[in-house]
């Protein structure tokens, strides 16, 4: 839908985590758009939209940072005037029985969802019609 895929890594949470693990995407060449770190039971949890995923895990494998994963994501733009929105989307989501793994937003402003694999296109597809119904709504 984007190009981008999610990228996800678990850091040690300890001061500059994050920041080695900025460096070493910067040093590869891998832009960031969209993402963040949350800090659960001891474990940073990163994701991040990145454009080329083999060229991150590659470069954070070598750096010795960790084994990352790429997944794909579901991207749409929610009407952020309008309360509410988040969750009548996400009941389309939780309605069709597809769990959300994880959701953020990239640097546009866009929801972004990754959802297990198997559900991914079905997801796309509920994405799809969510856009098709708000351009038609009127302004």
């Amino acid at each position: 839908m984007s190009g981008l895929v999610d990228l996800g890594i678990e850091l040690a949470a300890r001061p500059g985590a994050l920041a080695d693990f900025g460096a070493v995407l910067g040093a590869a060449g891998v832009s960031l758009a969209g993402g963040g770190v949350f800090t659960h039971r001891g474990v940073g949890v990163a994701h991040f939209l990145v454009a080329d995923g083999d060229r991150a895990t590659s470069a954070l494998a070598s750096a010795g940072l960790g084994r990352a994963t790429v997944s794909p994501v579901v991207m749409l733009r929610l009407d952020q005037q309008t309360p509410g929105q988040l969750g009548r989307f996400t009941r389309r989501v939780a309605d069709a029985g597809i769990d959300i793994l994880v959701q953020y937003s990239d640097h546009d402003g866009r929801l972004v969802l990754v959802v297990p694999p198997e559900r991914h296109e079905e997801c796309v597809e509920i994405a799809r019609q969510w856009d098709t119904e708000r351009a038609a709504r009127p302004r």
